[in-house]
């Protein structure tokens, strides 16, 4: 009996930690890529051309130099600078990759966790009302980010800070205010000039008097993409233009595609590619309430195999993850634009380790967040071992 108590203690300790530790891991770097280049000095670039993978973005590797030689008043843009590179070879950018996953990120994190809080209740009922609980907050959160109007107010803020990085925009409040009065008088000279008429200055007035005074980050940097947003639809026919709405699912779509316009604006070849993405994410929003409908109908009947699935999905974290890392990067080597600079075989960029392609040296390898999954994978296993021999001994 008392051994049993103990098992329980160190399992519910062991899942209480996994559970933290996932939350840390969502905020943390994952994976790192760099490139390496006798153009690319290690004084100036000591980890080379950096960038770095999280859950919900992709975020600038590169620190600011400060050396009395080299002095930068703010650090390089690394994921510009790789995406400037790649796209010699017909890359797309690297925004282009992971879109709905990304989107989709705090949800299925959040999916995570109240799977393992389900597995630590042991009471059928007790566990049964933890997880319709989260499952139901988790439904209303993504319904709202995913498609409510002006969702996008609900979604992560590094989310929304990487959607506006990748399109090489400054993310400082000053320079946010700046780009979006200038954002405002290019819309007022287009909108004038669409229409026929003289350019007056009290056109800003009425395209920016929603402009955010005193916000947050997060808001400013909603509003700098709404600007973007409207500059571009500005430009395009009555007939196919689109108003903003704010929702996840229009910003996913309408970003993926400048992203991969930008260096190869095709858009005979980018609309298919966008009308697909946009129905995976559908599918996945719809897939994702199947799910949780699935594990509440596991638990509600007691059945032994879905309420192993609590604690399965979140212990393969790392394989998931690997997976897809590696099913991105075949993608990126493999999907190249005709457009490109110079022509290059399709080839598979390096998953692990170091690679070549041509002067430039490749490096890729986990970051602080892959070792806390790794971290987690263990100790999640070890509680259920623990809990599979409890089972066995009752």
């Amino acid at each position: 009996m008392a051994s049993n108590n103990k098992r329980t203690i160190i399992s519910s300790a062991l899942i209480l930690v996994s559970t933290f530790l996932l939350v840390a891991i969502y905020f943390s770097p994952v994976w790192w890529v760099a490139l390496t280049a006798p153009n690319y000095p290690e004084e100036a670039f000591p980890d080379g051309v950096r960038i770095d993978f999280h859950m919900n973005g992709v975020f600038n590797g590169c620190e600011k130099i400060n050396k009395a030689e080299l002095a930068e008043s703010e650090a390089l843009d690394c994921v510009h600078e790789m995406d400037t590179i790649n796209h010699y070879v017909g890359m797309y950018p690297i925004a282009a990759g992971g879109v709905v996953e990304r989107a989709f990120s705090p949800f299925l994190v959040a999916l995570l966790v109240v799977m393992l809080l389900g597995f630590l209740c042991r009471k059928p009922k007790i566990r049964l009302l933890i997880m319709a609980t989260g499952f139901g907050v988790i439904t209303v959160w993504m319904s709202m980010t995913w498609y409510g109007k002006e969702g996008l107010n609900y979604h992560n803020a590094g989310y929304i800070f990487a959607l506006v990085t990748s399109m090489d925009q400054d993310t400082n409040k000053e320079a946010i205010a700046s780009v979006g009065n200038t954002g405002a008088v290019s819309l007022a000279k287009l909108k004038a000039s669409l229409a026929g008429k003289e350019f007056v200055e009290s056109d800003v007035e009425q395209i920016s008097k929603n402009e955010p005074e005193e916000v947050s980050d997060k808001q400013h940097n909603i509003y700098l993409l709404k600007s973007i947003f409207d500059i571009d639809q500005a430009k395009k026919s009555k007939d196919v233009r689109l108003e903003w709405d704010g929702s996840g699912a229009q910003m996913m779509a309408w970003h993926y595609q400048k992203n991969l316009g930008r260096y190869f604006n095709n858009p005979k070849e980018i609309a298919p590619m966008v009308k697909t993405m946009s129905m995976v994410s559908h599918v996945v929003f719809f897939g994702i309430l199947g799910a949780m409908l699935l594990m509440l109908f596991g638990v509600w009947k007691e059945i032994s195999l879905l309420n192993w699935i609590l604690i399965l999905v979140p212990m393969a974290l790392p394989l998931f993850f690997l997976i897809e890392y590696s099913g991105w990067l075949y993608w990126y080597g493999h999907t190249l634009n005709q457009m490109g600079a110079f022509t290059v075989k399709p080839f598979m960029p390096t998953v692990f380790g170091q690679g070549k392609v041509a002067q430039f040296t490749t490096h890729s390898y986990p970051a602080i967040g892959f070792f806390m999954m790794m971290a987690m994978a263990v100790m999640l296993a070890l509680a259920g071992l623990m809990r599979h021999k409890q089972n066995q001994e009752q």
